[in-house]
């Protein structure tokens, strides 16, 4: 079946774009080589925030921030769509020492950010917002940041994409793009020969493998996190809680996620002992309501790392109908709609909000 669009890859990047495209009347099909949304954008957290935003290049919190703007309108939107609630929250994050003051201020100052010096009295005598943190010094509160729940959203989003008329197929992995002529013709798939006039890489980790030959000078490529859930008969934290790449993720219902590390495996998705342990005992440290417990799951995801954070979206240098939206490392949850919608912009000729360039420069060729 012929279509505007196929989309190779239904994670959280893949659907977002998909959405978008459907909204502006175009036909599409995603193909997914396993279960839609069940790869990194399930596995991570769901902070809609760099960690420590002062510490990436500003084409990474240019994008973030413009998505994190998008989101609160977005969530409402899939939530009445699909009557999934994807539990968006403006939690706030709580960045605990060491950092440096001045230049996180500095940063928030310059980029519209609010950002408050609390001290370990104010933070232990504001319950829930953890009645035993242990802090050496003052923390820095960023009360905008907000969180949604990876799960529930990519529920939300697939049914949205569904009713909006998209196709899905799973178990569909993508074996051979067929190219000539400076255009993509088809694609080879475990269900057959797939046509249409445009073609779009989100496809995370594995983007490069899909693209095989075509891939040119694209740096993305596996890095695994891996993560612990613990449950709380009531949420012991009113705040995301963050030390370093140690993150503590309160949800309503009394789940508190920690995470992640960061590993440079390949594609092995499993999980290691020597991880557990180093994620409890940060945890534990910092949250000392932790000690004694064990968490009541352990998983991990392949993240889609690509150098200094920076995605790739845009048009492929050679091959004038296949388009690439991949690479956004920690934090593809947080640019998916930002990304989306630059995108789809480029693909319609809409005005973008800012410059693209910095992000049409990944293939390396």
């Amino acid at each position: 079946m012929d279509q505007d669009f196929i989309i190779i890859g239904a994670g959280i990047i893949g659907l977002a774009t998909a959405e978008q495209l459907l909204l502006q009347g175009a036909t599409v099909t995603l193909l997914e080589r396993g279960e839609v949304g069940l790869e990194s954008s399930w596995a991570g957290g769901g902070i809609l925030s760099p960690l420590c935003p002062w510490d990436y290049p500003e084409e990474v919190t240019r994008l973030t921030n413009y998505s994190a703007a998008l989101f609160a309108n977005w969530m409402d939107e899939l939530h009445t769509a699909s009557g999934i609630d994807p539990e968006y929250e403006r939690s706030g994050m709580l960045v605990a020492p060491p950092f440096c003051t001045r230049i996180a201020q500095q940063w928030c100052t310059s980029h519209g950010v609010r950002l408050e010096r609390v001290s370990p009295s104010d933070v232990c005598s504001s319950p829930p917002m953890g009645k035993e943190i242990n802090l050496e010094g003052d923390a820095l509160l960023l009360p905008d940041v907000a969180q949604v729940r990876n799960p529930h959203l990519l529920r939300a989003l697939r049914k949205r994409v569904e009713l909006l008329g998209g196709r899905v197929i799973e178990q569909c992995a993508v074996s051979h793009i067929v190219a000539g002529n400076s255009q993509v013709s088809s694609v080879s798939t475990a269900y057959g020969t797939l046509c249409a006039d445009r073609y779009i890489i989100t496809a995370g980790a594995w983007s490069k493998q899909v693209l095989g030959q075509h891939a040119l000078g694209l740096d993305i490529k596996p890095v695994r996190g891996q993560m612990l859930l613990f449950k709380f008969s009531a949420t012991p934290l009113r705040f995301i809680l963050l030390q370093r790449d140690l993150y503590l993720i309160p949800r309503r219902d009394g789940c508190l996620l920690v995470g992640s590390t960061l590993e440079d495996v390949g594609f092995d998705k499993g999980t290691t002992t020597v991880a557990r342990n180093n994620l409890l005992k940060g945890a534990q440290e910092l949250l000392p309501a932790l000690s004694g417990m064990a968490p009541v799951q352990h998983w991990s995801g392949l993240r889609p790392a690509s150098p200094h954070n920076i995605p790739t979206i845009g048009c492929h240098p050679q091959l004038d109908n296949l388009y690439i939206n991949s690479g956004h490392f920690r934090y593809g949850v947080t640019m998916a709609l930002a990304s989306a919608k630059i995108l789809v912009n480029e693909l319609t000729g809409l005005d973008q909000p800012f410059d693209i360039a910095p992000y049409q420069s990944g293939w390396g060729a």
